[in-house]
């Protein structure tokens, strides 16, 4: 009876397949008639795909051509494509028209589905498949003015974005309306507080439109005039100086795949390097850690790693003393919002801008809560080498400090505690260990050097009767100290030489204060809005359509929740990121690479060239600009000029900065030209829980607001083209899955289809996740259950496991337990590292003030995080960003960079407000145009970093930059011996007033 209707069970199985494959034909016309992409793909068809059973009972062919396509039953002898399936059931469960992934890649994987012939037609076919599914799809909402209103999200918020006759009208804030989620509320001090019901973007954000439209815009693949990929002189030295001709898509892709075959071919593994920039366009498809990562692992390539670059000191320091290795040394914010509101009397805003910086990806939504504070009588202090905008908005104490001197300041400060007995004893005593030790420190016992008021005050500037009128006032007070633009974290003091001092000394300064009980944590009142942090979707560090389980947070969540086909990287060189211009032009380098999985990690070294592997002869670049975010960015030049650099090829949206280095420029697409979803500001697998930074988590469609201008692609689209050429494009794309199949996939990943559909979402384009409800308890407070003796109750990821030396949640992930004011993992090391010591003793820069050449460049330059653009992304493309003066002031036509001096400092060089000026040293040259202001202290150059654009003028002093790329003048140098950080304010300037004739302008390069 079995075997009688598993034979029946078998037939049905094989007339439906039959049937499909029958219908197939007249479902695809029918839909070419219906859609204009189905046409536009079916028109590019001259193939026979072929679809067999693997006895054969079920077999027929498909022949494409002229536009059309026509069936025919049985099998032809030689198609280009034949889809071999194991039985009629495996073929009914791939030609699902809603498959169910997770068993199609076990059909992949366990080649229960094969798939022979052209790669070329193979993902051909499967695009054209999924064009067809997506017939009848519906984006977008209509509106009374004809336009139709899409949305987006950027690093800098989400938007909506009308467009009309393919035509982008404009761009504003997403506006919640009821039908959306309700805002949280917060009680504090006898008052409620609830969020605007509005997106906050920053800047860089609304000047989208501008940069879409930019003049700067790659529309076609573009060759140097004097490369010649057949001829052995590359012309390597002109790299930077020859113009460009366009060329066919074709001749592009095929110059790159051939390239990347000859590399492995002629040196082996690792000949390939791939590098991009730290961030580039928002989302889960067309992210490096998706597409690209995917992209690299199918190559083999040697990995650019980097290093938590803004938070060098806490991930160098901090962690030593407390733990969250995860977290790069810096705390979390689990509910210090409320706390800060309800408890603290004083905010201490110590090298910290949020103004500026906005958190990390979102909006200037924090400034409201600031607000809030200061209506509730909360005390703002704010100790910065400039009276920033965080600072000119909400007023408070202003405590100017020289650069690189902030470390002394705070021990100064413990050292008034230790002294007058104002510090927590009962937290120091239960909570802590190697506090007599570091007393002694302070107190010049071990060293004979008490760490007095006056000890710091030849250093910082700092007044001795201010050291004590604000260590009083400390101790006085329930404080929250905001260090860095995120609160703990994100630039500031703790990138320079002696960051990592810095970060010590403020996680030592909290323990001294009781850090977790009320109304004592860190914090600017950036983070911790009480938003549902348990609602899953992915971050765009999570891995996205990678499949790579090593080098993104994929294995976390991910690549369980969305099932995909892994990948791996068999090559196991790589380069630390700000090493690479010494790898091509010394041919070796060294270095520590960041590991977040504990403190010891971040000891263990690399060496290029790896035995076993080639060095690095073509480099594929993808997005952003560096000359203006690595230090000393001068020998990025040389590197791209070195012959050994045989290839070098950048993806990119717009022709900027080291773009024009490469030898084949590929046009990549905005984030407007094409489909991908994700999360506003959530970089999960990167800053856990960053969502916090907002008052409301909104998940977007980033919807194809208008098709690609000119021949530009989408990333994702311009990899698979490549890999399809390396035989390699199906198994890239899973056969032939296309940007908004991978985007339904990633919202089916995600908790999203229990709250709204799918249809739904991708109309209306946006979902607002509920806040927590106010029954559930949220108020668990960063540190609160470690200073009250508790297992750890925060809905913080970190730290594995094996971190733990007592229970697991029991303490801090240190060697005792507990806070350690000399920390064991360093005493480990001994005196490998003596910048780096047990004790943290305060260490001058490198290059400061008082032991760099300060005759010869007596100004200290700071450059901090741009307030207006994204590091890159908004600057120097003709977008509205440009025509800010604060951030570009335009001279005789030309938009210049931003360098703020003293007044007095300008009166002595003889120079006057927006003149033109050259900042300089043993480095390099850059023009830039100054603003004299008082906010700056004397003695200090004050800028920001990130300039999009490098543009070479030759004058009397020799080549120099007008563009603004003013990490030309930093120092390559690592902030200690093992400490592989960046220290882009320990560099020292002259500044001069400059005038160039036109003469010089026209010889440009």
């Amino acid at each position: 009876m079995v075997k009688i209707i598993n034979q029946q069970l078998r037939f049905a199985n094989s007339l439906a397949v039959r049937a499909i494959l029958t219908a197939l034909p007249l479902v695809i016309r029918l839909a070419a008639k219906r859609d204009a992409s189905v046409r536009k793909i079916l028109a590019r068809g001259d193939c026979t795909i072929q679809f067999r059973t693997r006895d054969s009972r079920v077999s027929r062919h498909l022949v494409f051509g002229g536009g059309g396509v026509k069936g025919y039953s049985g099998q032809t002898p030689q198609p280009d494509v034949e889809m071999v399936f194991r039985n009629a059931a495996t073929a009914l469960q791939m030609l699902s028209p809603t498959p169910d992934y997770s068993v199609v890649i076990d059909l992949l994987k366990n080649f229960k589905v094969v798939a022979s012939g052209s790669d070329k037609w193979t993902v051909w076919f499967g695009r054209l498949m999924n064009a067809v599914s997506h017939v009848g799809t519906q984006y977008g909402v209509a509106c009374a003015d004809g336009t139709v209103r899409f949305t987006t999200v950027t690093n800098g918020g989400p938007l909506f974005v009308y467009v009309k006759d393919d035509k982008i009208v404009r761009v504003t804030p997403i506006d919640l309306s009821e039908q959306d989620a309700a805002s949280w509320q917060l009680m504090a001090r006898g008052k409620s507080f609830t969020p605007r019901r509005q997106s906050t973007v920053s800047p860089h954000a609304l000047s989208i439109k501008s940069l879409v439209y930019s003049e700067k815009r790659i529309l076609t693949p573009l060759r140097r005039v004097d490369f010649n990929p057949a001829s052995s002189d590359r012309n390597t030295q002109n790299r930077g100086i020859s113009e460009y001709v366009p060329i066919s898509w074709d001749e592009a892709l095929d110059i790159v795949a051939s390239e990347i075959k000859r590399m492995k071919q002629t040196y082996g593994p690792g000949a390939i390097a791939s590098a991009h920039s730290a961030h580039h366009q928002w989302g889960n498809l067309n992210y490096w850690v998706s597409a690209m990562l995917r992209f690299n692992n199918l190559v083999g390539v040697t990995r650019m790693g980097f290093s938590p670059v803004s938070w060098e000191g806490w991930y160098w320091g901090a962690m030593h003393h407390y733990g969250n290795s995860l977290r790069t040394g810096c705390p979390g914010y689990y509910g210090t919002l409320e706390d800060c509101l309800q408890n603290a009397e004083l905010v201490v805003f110590w090298s910290s801008d949020p103004e500026s910086t906005s958190g990390v990806y979102g909006g200037s939504e924090g400034t409201q809560r600031r607000q809030w504070a200061r209506e509730l009588g909360i005390e703002f202090v704010h100790i910065d080498p400039h009276y920033n905008k965080t600072a000119q908005l909400f007023g408070g104490k202003w405590i100017p400090i020289r650069p690189g001197t902030d470390a002394a300041l705070a021990q100064a400060i413990m050292h008034e505690w230790i002294v007058n007995g104002t510090y927590d004893t009962q937290y120091v005593e239960e909570r802590t260990v190697g506090f007599a030790e570091w007393k002694d420190h302070l107190l010049g016992v071990s060293d004979g050097v008490a760490k007095t008021p006056e000890w710091q005050e030849s250093e910082t500037g700092v007044l001795a009767k201010d050291v004590r009128s604000l260590a009083a006032l400390w101790a006085k007070k329930r404080t929250y100290l905001g260090a860095g633009g995120q609160g703990a974290g994100l630039g500031g003091a703790c990138r320079a030489a002696n960051g990592a001092q810095w970060t010590r000394c403020m996680v030592q300064m909290m323990a001294m204060q009781g850090w977790g009980k009320p109304g004592v944590n860190f914090g600017n009142l950036q983070y911790s809005t009480p938003v549902d942090m348990n609602f899953y979707f992915p971050g765009y560090a999570d891995g996205g359509i990678s499949g790579d389980l090593v080098n993104s947070a994929s294995a976390v969540h991910n690549y369980t929740r969305m099932p995909h086909i892994l990948t791996m990287n068999t090559v196991k060189q790589v380069i630390s990121r700000q090493h690479f211009p010494e790898a091509i032009l010394k041919g070796s380098c060294s270095g520590y690479l960041w590991d977040g999985t504990s403190a010891e990690n971040q000891f263990i070294p690399y060496e290029y060239p790896m035995t076993g592997y080639s060095p690095v002869h073509m480099l594929y670049r993808y997005g952003g600009s560096s000359l203006g975010t690595i230090m000393e960015s001068g020998q990025l030049i040389d590197a791209y000029r070195h012959p050994s650099l045989e290839f070098v090829v950048s993806q990119s949206i717009w022709l900027e900065n080291e773009v024009k280095f490469a030898d084949i420029i590929l046009p990549a697409c905005t984030a407007l030209e094409r489909f991908d979803i994700s999360e506003v500001a959530n970089c999960a697998g990167y800053i856990p829980h960053n969502q916090s930074v907002l008052n409301h988590r909104m998940v977007v469609m980033q919807h194809k607001c208008i098709e690609p201008l000119g021949e530009s692609k989408s990333d994702y689209q311009i990899f698979s083209d490549i890999l399809t050429r390396l035989g390699l494009g199906a198994f890239y794309t899973e056969g032939g899955c296309d940007d908004l199949t991978w985007c339904k996939r990633i919202f089916n990943s995600s908790d999203l289809p229990g709250s709204i559909s799918w249809k739904q979402f991708l109309k209306k384009g946006y979902y607002v996740i509920p806040p927590e409800p106010e029954s559930s308890g949220v108020s668990r407070v960063e540190m609160r259950w470690f200073a009250e003796g508790r297992t750890k109750d925060t809905p913080d990821p970190s730290a594995l496991p094996s971190q733990y030396s007592g229970d697991f949640g029991s303490g801090l992930t240190t060697q005792s337990g507990k806070f350690e004011f000399v920390p064991n993992s360093l005493q480990r090391t001994g005196e490998f590292d003596q910048d780096r010591p047990a004790i943290n003793k305060y260490i001058p820069s490198w290059e400061g003030l008082a032991t760099g050449d300060a005759s010869a460049y007596p100004l200290q330059l700071i450059t901090s995080h741009p307030p207006y653009s994204f590091h890159t992304f908004g600057d120097a493309k003709g977008g509205g960003v440009d025509d800010l003066e604060d951030h570009r002031i335009t001279v005789n036509g030309y938009a210049y960079w931003v360098v703020r001096l003293n007044p007095s400092d300008a009166l002595s060089r003889g120079i006057r407000h927006h003149d033109l000026v050259r900042v300089f040293n043993g480095r390099a040259s850059v023009i830039c145009a100054v603003d004299v202001n008082e906010t700056v202290m004397f003695g200090v150059a004050k800028a920001f970093e990130s300039s999009a654009s490098y543009d070479p003028v030759q004058t009397g002093f020799g080549l120099i930059d007008r563009g603004g790329c003013l990490n030309l003048l930093t120092s390559g140098r690592r902030i200690s011996k093992t400490s592989d950080g960046i220290a882009p304010n320990s560099c020292l300037v002259q500044v001069e007033r400059f005038e160039y004739t036109h003469e010089e302008v026209r010889n440009e390069r």
